[in-house]
């Protein structure tokens, strides 16, 4: 669990009270052309009871606001707060869900795959023994489908088992990736919310389906009581204009956002896509799709697309290529794509009010984009393409894998690569370049069928392409094709984390399908050259804002409006923000900047048996984006029979090799910024308490691992002035202490998503990845303080920080989610 700083006080409508607002505890059938879709909204408000997670608790400070909105008969909502809202149970009467807001939610579907087994088990142990809502869950088996091992079959054979013993839909390795098939057998539905056990939920979004993760232990719970609880994020709003060029694809677009707007803009955002209907026109649902399902690396929790007419076409497709098929959906509980549920769907089509308050804006101009490659290591780092074919860049591996880019439109787009060069090879399909290894796999069964019927698949291979069955694989670093130390691989993949795909010591590019299979086709990374820059281009045009005028147009009576109600709250904002700005000051004046909240603190109840305070020596880990594939390397991540020793031992071992050895028990880590990013794999956080850590400080979590450290009762307090100040004292000192050998090639240069490898002696200047620092911090979870000591002879100084609160502390002191819901099920039977 996770606490941020105090910060302003919000009087926003709908806002919970600063006791909770602090704490962030957080068939057969045939794809169809990417060309195709629209939709509409589905689902009906449940009337259940409310639980622990539920925090709709008024602020008494915005008494008056609150129940002006009680009286209104409605709220401006954006479309993601419009889902939450249908999907969120035991909301008082007439409560209008806002960004910020903790909420009950009964999701439409859950999703889990590889990691049912481990869910499973979670289920068992806190006493149920019968899914609640049966429609609601959908098992898949996608990871590790290479793997033929026993050990593996048999965890197999049981998540087969239990889920035919449970009466769930459940798809067989082979079948395709799980978020692949939420959507093409309709699951992730536009206008509902979906999660799923995995990091890419957010590809959904795609669809108007508002996807987002959830981890083990949720899932569990959901299982049980059909119930989570989540807050809804801040939310952004990014407004395309122009089109998109010919040879730019969603993928370009979503490696130039993750590149252009590096420095944490959408962090922990919920984002909503929108623009002009001729912008919106020139992205395909599987170009939405990419974008959607990398928004995830963007670090966003969602990535939401309108429900329009491209996708409603789509779903017309879709239902009447399902009537002439005369084809039902493989799970028989469920409606398939048919035209009457689309009627209903288009009936009730949600949208975003007008006057919906987003908390940023951004804007990319699609027309001034051209093709880009994300890397090395890094999402953060994207490159035009043209800058990177010019340096030559020589190629090992090549992978057209993953549900981000290996649909039938994604295989028929790298195909016409080397259909085209035919044309000057005698009509002969030409080979992939010598020394180079190109994997393939579809994103499901029924999208490779597809290839196979246009004759791409068959290209593909006659080309040299080595086939795998359709499952994750090399994107998660399983099975066949895993890049060696010293290569260099490039994969229309969505993640290029250091290490993630193979080696530690090897390069991972990310780029468009058509990208990869050029750069097959070359032996470098190289383009098939079918974008042409247009005359006078100057650069991309994209920045803060909606970028409306940037076109030259005027803008309708409806967007002035929508500006002058922004406009209008956000300066309501900002004098509240003064007022207290002002109170705090006088408060100083009065007082003296020491006492001035000593006498004032709000003293949190602390329960029974559980610490007041927390303390020990910091261990610093200074480096920011520390990936969870940085805190447990994936290769355990499906390895259901890993010890603590284990996980103690390989703790952060792909970050540092010598933190197993620097850190000790009882210490309180503190690292930098966005830390837990990538995956939502639980062992990120219980790999840190097989450490037996007990407490983790850094200036800011990653969403996903905020919501682990509650479930497995983990704490966690954000404390940017701590990084800070250890940065000050420790970055420019010399290395003192010996670091582990490591040896890189010259080429490979350092990733920036996770820090270099450990430096072969003692550099001047260098910094240590993992430093003991003889700093002192002590947590006062009553005062809800931290107080640090900056060794043994340094200055001392104190930080307000998130209260804990009961509920919360309940939650841990349980020993986390999975052990706090079996007593609630004990209590009750």
């Amino acid at each position: 669990m996770v606490l941020r700083l105090f910060g302003q006080r919000s009087l926003a409508p709908g806002k919970p009270q600063p006791l909770l607002h602090r704490a962030i505890i957080h068939g057969r059938q045939r794809p169809l052309p990417s060309s195709i879709g629209l939709c509409r909204t589905f689902a009906t408000n449940v009337s259940l009871h409310q639980d622990v997670f539920h925090a709709q608790i008024e602020d008494p400070s915005s008494a008056a606001i609150l129940s002006s909105l009680k009286s209104s008969p409605s709220v401006p909502q954006t479309l993601t707060e419009k889902i939450v809202q249908r999907h969120s149970i035991g909301l008082p009467k007439d409560k209008f869900v806002r960004s910020g807001d903790y909420v009950t939610l009964s999701p439409y579907k859950c999703m889990t795959h590889d990691n049912s087994w481990p869910v499973a088990t979670k289920f068992l142990s806190i006493g149920a023994t019968e899914i609640n809502d049966k429609k609601q869950i959908v098992m898949t088996l996608d990871h590790d489908v290479q793997n033929k091992s026993e050990k593996n079959l048999t965890k197999y054979r049981q998540i087969e088992e239990f889920a035919r013993s449970q009466g769930v839909v459940f798809y067989p390795a082979g079948r395709g990736i799980g978020h692949q098939i939420m959507v093409e057998e309709g699951y992730a539905w536009p206008g509902t919310l979906a999660v799923a056990s995995d990091s890419h939920s957010n590809m959904y979004g795609g669809v108007g389906c508002l996807g987002t993760p959830v981890v083990r232990t949720d899932a569990a719970s959901i299982w049980a009581t059909s119930k989570t609880w989540w807050q809804i994020p801040p939310i952004c709003k990014v407004t395309f204009t122009g089109t998109l060029p010919e040879g730019v694809t969603g993928k370009d677009v979503i490696v130039a956002l993750c590149g252009l707007f590096s420095h944490d803009q959408v962090l922990n955002h919920a984002i909503e896509f929108a623009g002009s209907e001729e912008s919106m026109k020139s992205l395909a649902v599987d170009d939405r799709l990419a974008i959607a399902n990398m928004t995830t690396e963007w670090g966003a929790l969602t990535g939401l697309f309108p429900i329009d007419e491209t996708l409603q076409r789509w779903l017309r497709y879709k239902a009447t290529e399902a009537a002439m098929c005369n084809e039902l959906p493989e799970d028989k509980n469920q409606s398939p794509f048919d035209h009457p549920r689309l009627d209903d769907l288009f009936a009730n089509q949600l949208t975003a009010d007008r006057g919906a308050k987003y908390a940023k804006y951004l804007h990319l101009n699609l027309s001034t984009l051209s093709p880009y490659v994300s890397g090395p290591n890094s999402v953060k780092v994207a490159t035009p393409l043209q800058d990177l074919a010019a340096r030559n860049i020589k190629i090992d591996k090549a992978y057209l894998v993953s549900c981000t880019n290996s649909r039938a439109s994604d295989l028929a787009a790298a195909a016409k690569v080397f259909k085209d060069a035919a044309g000057s090879n005698g009509g002969r399909i030409p080979k992939i370049a010598d020394g180079v290894n190109f994997y393939i796999a579809a994103a499901s069964a029924p999208e490779q069928a597809a290839a196979e019927m246009s004759g791409d698949w068959q290209a593909l291979l006659e080309a040299g392409a080595q086939p795998l069955p359709a499952g994750c694989g090399p994107c998660i670093g399983l099975g066949t094709g895993l890049l060696e130390p010293g290569e260099v691989g490039i994969s229309a993949s969505n993640r290029n984390f250091k290490g993630r795909m193979g080696s530690t010591d090897a390069k991972a590019y990310l780029a468009s399908p058509e990208v990869v299979a050029a750069s097959a086709l070359y032996g470098k990374i190289a383009g098939p050259g079918r974008y042409q820059q247009p005359a006078g281009w100057s650069g991309v045009v994209r920045g803060e804002g909606e970028g409306l005028m940037e076109e030259g147009r005027k803008i309708t009576r409806e967007e002035a409006l929508d500006q002058v109600l922004a406009t209008r709250e956000e300066a309501f904002e900002k004098v509240i923000a003064q007022l207290d700005s002002m109170v705090e000051e006088a408060e100083k004046n009065i007082v003296g900047p020491d006492n001035a909240t000593r006498d004032g603190d709000h003293l949190t109840e602390v329960l029974p048996g559980f610490p007041e305070r927390v303390e020990g020596e910091i261990v610093f880990c200074d480096a920011d984006n520390i990936n969870t594939d940085g805190i447990y390397p994936g290769k355990y991540t499906y390895q259901d029979d890993v010890t603590t020793d284990k996980m103690a031992e390989v703790c952060m071992s792909n970050y540092d090799t010598t933190f197993a050895t620097t850190a000790r028990e009882g210490d309180i880590l503190v690292a930098g910024f966005n830390f837990g990013c990538g995956s939502s794999r639980e062992q990120a956080a219980t790999a840190i308490l097989a450490k037996k850590i007990p407490l983790v400080i850094a200036g800011s979590f990653g969403n996903i691992f905020s919501r682990n450290s509650i479930n497995n009762a983990l704490m966690g307090v954000e404390v940017p002035k701590l990084v800070e100040r250890l940065r000050e004292t420790f970055s420019g000192l010399k290395t003192e202490v010996s670091q582990m050998d490591i040896t890189e090639p010259s080429h490979n240069s350092q990733s920036l998503d996770s820090p270099p490898p450990a430096p072969p002696k003692t550099p001047p200047q260098e910094k240590l990845l993992t430093r003991r620092t003889g700093w002192k911090l002590v947590w006062d979870v009553r005062r809800s303080k931290v107080h640090v000591q900056e060794g043994e002879n340094g200055p001392e100084w104190s930080q307000k920080v998130g209260e804990l609160p009961p509920n919360v502390q309940e939650i841990i002191a349980s020993g986390g989610l999975e052990k706090w819901v079996k007593k609630q099920i004990e209590r009750s039977t």
